[in-house]
C-alpha cells in the first residue's frame, strides 16, 4: 500500500503524460516553452481569474507576491502556526515579522477573530492558509483585510481545486498561490506552483520577478530570482489536468468512506457547507497518535504526520518569534496523523487501513 500512489497514476495516464514530455524533448524548449503559457492560461480560467503566472515551487510563489508587494523590514504578516515551514519562512526571508494567530479547532484553518485582535499599525497583509485541502474562511478574511487596508494572500498549495462558496481556491483574494509538488492533489513531476491574480500591472511585476527582475533580457529593474516554471513540468501538469476533477470526485469518494467507518476514538476531519475539500491530506486526530502510527507501521500501514512541530515553536523562529501558547495549534500538533490518500485507493484498501486503525485504537485508548 502507497501513502500516495503517483505510480498508478503514471500507468494510468501512461500514454499521455509519455507523449507531453516527449513533445518538450523533441522541441527542447526547456525553458518558458508554449506548454507554460498555456497552462497558466488554462488554470486561469479554471480558477476564474485574469491571470496566472507560474513559478519554480509553491514557496517561490508566496515570496515572489510578497517581493511584488514590497513587504520588508518593520512590516507584520500574520498567518497560520499551523502549516508547512515555507509559509512563514517567505515572511521571514524579507525581513518581515509573522505573526501567528490560532487555528480553528474544527478545520485547523486561521481563525479570523483572533486575526482582527492581532492587527497593528504595522500589519501589511494577511496571509491565510487553506490546510488539508480545505479553503479558510476567505469571505471573512478578505473583508478583514477591506475593512482594514491590509493585502491578503492566500496560500492555497494544498487547497487547489477546492472551493468556497462556489469559487475555487486561489482566487479569493488579492492573490492566490498554489505548489505542484508531487503530492499534491494536482502535482507535477518535481518543483513547481503557480499565482493566480486579477491584476494586470501585478502580472508584469511577478513575471519579471520571476526572472531575476529583468524587464527585458539583461535589463534587470528590480531584485528579482530564479524562479520559472520549467516547461516539463508545464506539461506533465496539463497532461494531469485533463483528469484532474475526476481525480477530485474520487477523493470525495475515499474520504466519505473514511468519514463513515472511522472508529471510535478517531476524530475525522470537518468540512464545513461552504467549502469543497480537495483533501490533499486525510488527517484525523487521535489522543494515543504516535503509539497509534508506531502500531499501524508494524502492520505495513503508512502514515504522516501534518504537521509535528508548529511554527511558532520551531529553531528557526526562536530569537524572532514569541514562543506564545496558541493552545489549539499545538494540541493539533500533538494529534494529527496523515491516512494514505489518493484517487486510486481501493475499498479494500481503505478496509485494511480502517481495521489496522481500530485496532491500534482499542490497544492504546
Amino acid at each position: 500500500m502507497r501513502f500516495i500512489d503517483l505510480q498508478t497514476q503514471y500507468e494510468t495516464y501512461k500514454g499521455e503524460m509519455d507523449k507531453a514530455i516527449a513533445e518538450v524533448l523533441t522541441s527542447c524548449q526547456f525553458v518558458n516553452g508554449p506548454q507554460v503559457a498555456k497552462l497558466e492560461s488554462t488554470l486561469a480560467d479554471y480558477v476564474g481569474v485574469s491571470d496566472a503566472v507560474g513559478f519554480s515551487s509553491g514557496t517561490d510563489s508566496l515570496l515572489a507576491v510578497l517581493m511584488a508587494w514590497s513587504i520588508g523590514p518593520g512590516d507584520e504578516v500574520i498567518t497560520s502556526p499551523f502549516t508547512f515551514f515555507s509559509t512563514a519562512e517567505v515572511i521571514a526571508l524579507l525581513g518581515a515579522k509573522p505573526v501567528f494567530v490560532d487555528v480553528q479547532d474544527n478545520t485547523l484553518n486561521i481563525d479570523p477573530a483572533q486575526v482582527e485582535a492581532a492587527i497593528t499599525p504595522r500589519t501589511r497583509a494577511i496571509m491565510p492558509v487553506s490546510i488539508f485541502g480545505q479553503c479558510a474562511d476567505m469571505t471573512a478574511l478578505t473583508a478583514l483585510a477591506r475593512k482594514h487596508g491590509l493585502l491578503c494572500l492566500e496560500d492555497g498549495c494544498q487547497s487547489f481545486g477546492g472551493t468556497h462558496h462556489g469559487r475555487r481556491s486561489c482566487g479569493l483574494s488579492d492573490a492566490g498561490a498554489t505548489s505542484f509538488f508531487p503530492a499534491k492533489s494536482l502535482g507535477c513531476y518535481g518543483d513547481g506552483g503557480m499565482v493566480f491574480i486579477n491584476d494586470k500591472e501585478l502580472g508584469v511585476l511577478l513575471r519579471s520577478i520571476r526572472e531575476h527582475g529583468q524587464k527585458v533580457r539583461y535589463h534587470h529593474t528590480r531584485l528579482g530570482m530564479n524562479g520559472r516554471l520549467d516547461t516539463l513540468q508545464a506539461a506533465v501538469l496539463l497532461a494531469k489536468f485533463a483528469h484532474f476533477e475526476e481525480e477530485i470526485e474520487k477523493r470525495q469518494t475515499v474520504a466519505r468512506y473514511y468519514l463513515d467507518n472511522l472508529p471510535a476514538g478517531v476524530r475525522g476531519p470537518t468540512v464545513l457547507p461552504e467549502n469543497r475539500s480537495v483533501f490533499s491530506q486525510f488527517t484525523v486526530r487521535i489522543s494515543q497518535r504516535d503509539q497509534v502510527q508506531a502500531a499501524l507501521g508494524q502492520v505495513g500501514i503508512p502514515t504522516a504526520i501534518h504537521y509535528p512541530i508548529p511554527l511558532h515553536h520551531q529553531p528557526a523562529f526562536a530569537d524572532r518569534i514569541d514562543p506564545s501558547t496558541l493552545p489549539v495549534a499545538t494540541r493539533a500538533a500533538q494529534e494529527v496523523l496523515s491516512l494514505p490518500m489518493h484517487p486510486f485507493l481501493t475499498v479494500a484498501q481503505q478496509d485494511r487501513v480502517l481495521e489496522g486503525l481500530r485496532q491500534a485504537v482499542t490497544q492504546h485508548p
